[in-house]
């Protein structure tokens, strides 16, 4: 029934239809039809409703597709299995799931919409339907068990150079992995890990982008802390050149990290970071610390400098 009801508004995209007309051609009631407008707003479609003149279609989510996406991969490891789906409830359970099944490294798991989206510390991740990117891709790194936190850092510094290269826009990191456009956050980060005896079986590089989100799609109280690729550009990105230049980015500084290590990925991290050298208030689990960061250290840590001159790793925190 929603097929057909987007097919006759987008023959008449622009021009309002009556809710009698299209009772009449769906053969439905008015208020089915309602109830059918909703569901479509609900996935992303922008429909003005008149009471006398009826409905107008006037702006309609893009759709990802594997005919549009793996034509312009050009990776030779990333994204060589791909796994889309129209509505999940988070693409790293799916990602973990083929994993444990021996999915191989470079397998990405994309979806239209999450309905349980997570981010760091268990926090939700706003996904709506057709607005953004929402993946997870696995990895298998031959790296040592403690090192797995220098991936959240690449991670970051692969999204950051990828997006900043795409949009023109002048993208940096937050400590640790946040991605921010004055301020407000663009994109979040999740990795999640899973280890055997001390031995690193997998990583899920969960990654989600607020790419053509409008600022209806946010409540009043998140619009001064969050943002939208499209709200920041004032123009609609292709979320399918988005994946792509992603991966193309992520596989070369992955490379790079196999073959000279955590050193270059750390300069590059420092160079686009927008937290270093000024004063902040961190939230660990022991408790409030205060200094400035410097830098990072050889494990991927914050190096902080605290008030009396001396400097600290910060593996886990909170920056506020």
């Amino acid at each position: 029934m929603r097929e057909q009801l987007t097919a006759l508004l987008k023959e008449r995209q622009g021009e309002y239809v009556s809710g009698e007309q299209l009772s009449r051609l769906l053969n439905v009631s008015r208020t089915a039809v309602w109830k059918h407008i909703q569901k479509l707003e609900e996935e992303g479609y922008k429909i003005e409703a008149s009471r006398k003149l009826g409905y107008r279609l006037v702006d309609s989510p893009d759709q990802i597709t594997l005919t549009s996406l793996l034509p312009r991969l050009t990776t030779e490891r990333l994204g060589k299995s791909v796994k889309l789906y129209d509505e999940v409830d988070s693409t790293q359970n799916i990602a973990h799931k083929l994993a444990e099944e021996g999915a191989p490294e470079g397998t990405i798991v994309l979806a239209e919409r999450q309905l349980s989206g997570r981010g760091r510390l268990g926090r939700t991740w706003l996904s709506p339907k057709g607005r953004g990117v929402w993946m997870s891709m696995i990895l298998r790194p031959t790296i040592p068990l403690p090192y797995t936190p220098q991936l959240t850092l690449l991670t970051a510094v692969a999204l950051c150079r990828a997006l900043r290269r795409l949009t023109g826009l002048e993208i940096g990191i937050k400590w640790p992995n946040d991605l921010l456009i004055d301020g407000r956050k663009i994109s979040g980060i999740l990795l999640e890990s899973s280890a055997e005896e001390e031995r690193l079986k997998h990583v899920i590089v969960g990654v989600g982008i607020s790419v053509n989100l409008d600022k209806q799609h946010y409540t009043e109280d998140m619009l001064d802390r969050v943002i939208s690729l499209k709200m920041a550009a004032g123009r609609s990105f292709d979320r399918s050149e988005i994946i792509a230049g992603f991966l193309a980015e992520y596989e070369a500084v992955y490379a790079l990290y196999e073959q000279e290590g955590f050193a270059p990925i750390r300069s590059l991290w420092e160079a686009l970071s927008v937290s270093l050298h000024k004063p902040c208030k961190l939230t660990t689990p022991q408790g409030i610390m205060e200094g400035v960061p410097v830098g990072l250290a050889d494990s991927g840590a914050l190096l902080l400098m605290l008030q009396d001159g001396a400097t600290v790793p910060v593996f886990s925190a909170e920056m506020g």
